[in-house]
């Protein structure tokens, strides 16, 4: 079986560097299947910008800039088919990956397993996501539309452990290949180099633009896998004083206290601590309501026009936030601002966050909503505009030396106690020098890739 050309994540943060003949060929492709599309998975849009929309402050409330970086871009439409490439990319390189016919198994809690159903025959593989039952239709359609396989295991996002049990059984047969995100460095090093990457430039653009002056002020990512918020460890070595925010449910919350539950935030809150989760590395963590990241979301697709009346937004800024958000994208949003608020962030200073994906993979979940709680009415809008103007204080907790060990310590029962690992890796995961080695393998992996291609 002949590989098709794999990017390097350099050329996936500066896309402009991409042989010229591939650039020419990827940009001007319309297959959403065609191998060449790989070449494609980066947050810049075809004017060259890194993808983002900055809020209005007449809807966060803030005196800060609140910054999305928006993932819908990617072939899938989600930022996640970045790591499902680079952890597949490794594993080739490495040899752990053969061209034999593996089937390449992605556990998953949704955008993951998408990004591994498109990107596994894109290279040339059999492609099978698990992931849990009550995950939104759209997901499904999507896994099966890319030519994957899935396997539905019990219960919702934060199910993890039944994702590892049904993983457990796949991994007895030999022709099985595990690419498992919450563990997985493949999933790290594309988040620190291309996502923290395209944080910076992006920064810097905006203070060249005089919209923000001292680069990133935080950045805010919930954790699913722990993979996005890996950028912040890069976005650290060119603003030393930006914050580290955490995100979680509040009807699990893991971190915080230990907590745990069920929730419909789809995405994040995955009922452990994942293993390739910088911890000590987290300045603050908070946690959001999922009802109110679904309203929110109602809010920002459904309710523009009250958007418009009472908060008076052009009406052309509120169609450029058109599909752009999906429910963790409006936690992230969420988050944001309460971390402005928690920091009291002036004007200039800048929170970062993403958008993981938009809102094509969520319409049923919408109607759900209306079902269960009725339909959103103007004055029922205009109540939820607090959401945003007005969230509560509750549930954040500061990332202390003791606190940040906790967080470490979490990690044992799910990954040696489970999953294998030993005391001795997990003591390794806190020095810091550990990161910053993951992070420099980058530059090796690299020309790995470019040698292949002769």
């Amino acid at each position: 079986m002949a590989l098709p050309l794999l990017p390097t994540l350099e050329e996936l943060l500066h896309p402009e560097d991409q042989p010229e003949d591939v650039q020419q060929r990827a940009r001007a492709c319309e297959d959403p299947l065609d191998p060449i599309q790989l070449f494609n998975m980066t947050w810049r849009n075809d004017e060259g910008r890194v993808e983002h929309r900055i809020l209005p402050r007449a809807l966060t409330g803030t005196r800060a800039n609140i910054v999305v970086m928006s993932g819908r871009l990617f072939p899938t439409g989600s930022h996640k088919v970045g790591p499902a490439y680079s952890c597949l990319r490794e594993g080739l390189l490495s040899g752990a990956i053969t061209e034999d016919g593996s089937t390449l198994v992605f556990p998953s809690t949704g955008n993951y397993g998408i990004g591994g159903a498109w990107v596994g025959p894109r290279v040339g593989f059999r492609s099978l996501v698990v992931l849990p039952e009550e995950m939104s239709e759209e997901r499904f359609q999507k896994i099966r539309g890319y030519g994957a396989e899935h396997i539905a295991t019990p219960g919702s996002e934060s199910n993890v452990k039944e994702i590892y049990d049904k993983v457990a059984e796949l991994r007895r047969d030999p022709a099985n290949r595990i690419l498992n995100q919450f563990e997985d460095f493949g999933n790290y090093r594309f988040h620190h180099h291309v996502t923290g990457g395209s944080a910076v430039e992006l920064a810097q653009e905006l203070e060249s633009l005089e919209v923000s002056q001292g680069g990133i002020a935080a950045f805010v990512s919930a954790m699913g896998s722990g993979g996005t918020i890996a950028a912040a460890d890069r976005i650290q070595q060119e603003f030393p004083d930006c914050k580290v925010v955490g995100v979680e449910p509040i009807q699990c919350p893991t971190l915080y206290n230990v907590g745990f539950g069920a929730h419909a935030i789809e995405g994040i809150g995955d009922k452990h601590v994942t293993w390739i989760h910088n911890v000590r590395n987290m300045d603050l963590l908070v946690c959001i309501d999922d009802q109110q990241c679904l309203e929110g979301l109602q809010l920002l697709q459904e309710g523009r026009n009250t958007l418009a009346s009472e908060l008076g937004l052009a009406q052309e800024l509120l169609d450029s936030l058109d599909g752009v958000f999906g429910i963790s994208g409006v936690c992230n949003i969420l988050a944001a601002i309460k971390t402005a608020r928690h920091y009291d962030f002036d004007r200039g200073q800048t929170v970062f966050t993403v958008a993981t994906d938009g809102f094509d993979r969520y319409p049923s979940v919408l109607r759900r909503l209306e079902r269960d709680h009725g339909p959103m009415t103007p004055a029922v809008a205009t109540r939820r505009m607090g959401i945003f103007l007005e969230p509560d204080d509750s549930y954040v907790q500061e990332g202390t030396e003791t606190v940040r060990r906790r967080w470490h310590n979490q990690k044992y029962f799910t990954w040696v106690e489970q999953q294998g690992k030993s005391v001795a890796e997990l003591e390794a995961l806190w020095e810091p020098t550990f990161w910053t080695e993951q992070a420099a393998r980058v530059t090796g992996l690299d020309r790995q890739t470019l040698a292949h291609r002769s």
